[in-house]
């Protein structure tokens, strides 16, 4: 019985370990697939989206799979190395990839009209906030490393695949709400979206100097791994969210205020009296 238990263990495993890069690359296929389609109608579909979406799909199945999977069983830098692709850097890719446009021009309208009503429905609405997205993801991040969360998730293969299946979709949601090219319900405009992502980018840096200092977090790792680990936290995710400042910013057009100004009235010539 320990055999056979052991035996189901070590293949559920590998399923899980085989699960997340196979649908990276059934969801990489289908997208390519709709994107060559499109591609050969009159209005096209850019080769940019395309590539930001496949290289955000590699980044994601670089992160479990490979030399960076092998460097995170075994060390906690490669843990956080794991989290910055999967949470940070591959979202980005994926979302300005424009997916759900892609998709609902792929779509029959019936359907479109559907997947339309789903995202103005008031769930969309309350995701597609940046303090909604914020919290599920930077908050997530400071709920996995503050409290007992992590020694729980690194007990088994499940949990700890639900882990990056949480940063991956938050990371998404949290790219998407500040600067995703597909639609949102209800967007805030540019500058309060800017303060949303100052505010990620002090909790980032916030929290990886506590990390550093061994301070607040609950990581039972060596020294070197914990400080290795902010290091990548605080200059990765730096660089991760530069990228997104940056995608935001590259589309932002200033509505200027122009200041409608009534026509003159010309007045009538005065008649003199007896003058015909």
């Amino acid at each position: 019985m320990i055999a056979l238990a052991h035996e189901v263990h070590r293949h559920g495993g590998d399923l899980a370990a085989v699960l997340p890069p196979a649908l990276l690359a059934v969801s990489a296929g289908g997208y390519v697939l709709l994107a060559v389609r499109r591609g050969r109608e009159p209005r096209g579909w850019s080769r940019w989206r395309t590539a930001a979406f496949l290289t955000g799909a590699a980044l994601a199945a670089a992160a479990v799979t490979g030399p960076v999977a092998a460097f995170a069983g075994t060390d906690f830098r490669g843990h956080m190395l794991q989290h910055l692709l999967i949470g940070m850097l591959a979202p980005l890719g994926l979302v300005l990839g424009a997916p759900v446009t892609l998709l609902l021009r792929s779509l029959p309208p019936v359907h479109g009209r559907r997947l339309g009503a789903v995202l103005r429905c008031r769930a969309a609405h309350l995701l597609a906030d940046p303090w909604s997205a914020l919290l599920l993801s930077v908050g997530a991040m400071v709920a996995l490393y503050c409290t007992p969360l992590y020694r729980i998730t690194s007990t088994g293969v499940l949990p700890h695949h639900l882990v990056h299946a949480h940063f991956l979709l938050a990371g998404c949601l949290f790219a998407w709400a500040i600067a995703g090219p597909d639609p949102a319900p209800r967007r805030p405009s540019v500058p309060r979206r800017l303060v949303v992502l100052g505010v990620a980018i002090t909790v980032h840096a916030t929290l990886s100097q506590l990390m550093y200092a061994g301070l607040v977090v609950d990581v039972p790792v060596p020294v070197e791994q914990l400080r290795g680990a902010a290091e990548i936290m605080y200059y990765g995710g730096d660089i991760a969210e530069l990228l997104l400042a940056f995608a935001l910013v590259s589309t932002w057009r200033p509505v200027r205020a122009v200041r409608a100004t009534a026509p003159r009235r010309t007045r009538a010539p005065a008649v003199a009296p007896g003058v015909s």
